[in-house]
């Protein structure tokens, strides 16, 4: 499942593309949110932007949106 609700708040399995043409959710793919960020895998970057477009897709504050796993993956949590 793409969303797993846990007593900390929502875990959300994420599959993420780099360098898109545009921030965008795109849907649930193969049990994962896929999302499209503009910023490129390097530095951090696309981790930056994952958590901004969450944060604003959610409606909550970029600080209630972590990446807890696959900080240097395509696949994230």
């Amino acid at each position: 499942a793409a969303f797993t609700v846990t007593a900390g708040g929502v875990r959300i399995a994420l599959r993420v593309q780099p360098r898109s043409a545009r921030n965008r959710v795109v849907g649930v793919r193969g049990g994962a949110l896929k999302v499209q960020v503009t910023a490129p895998p390097v530095d951090d970057a696309a981790n930056r932007a994952v958590v901004a477009l969450l944060a604003e897709w959610l409606g909550v504050s970029r600080g209630a949106v972590t990446v807890l796993r696959g900080h240097t993956a395509r696949d994230k949590l």
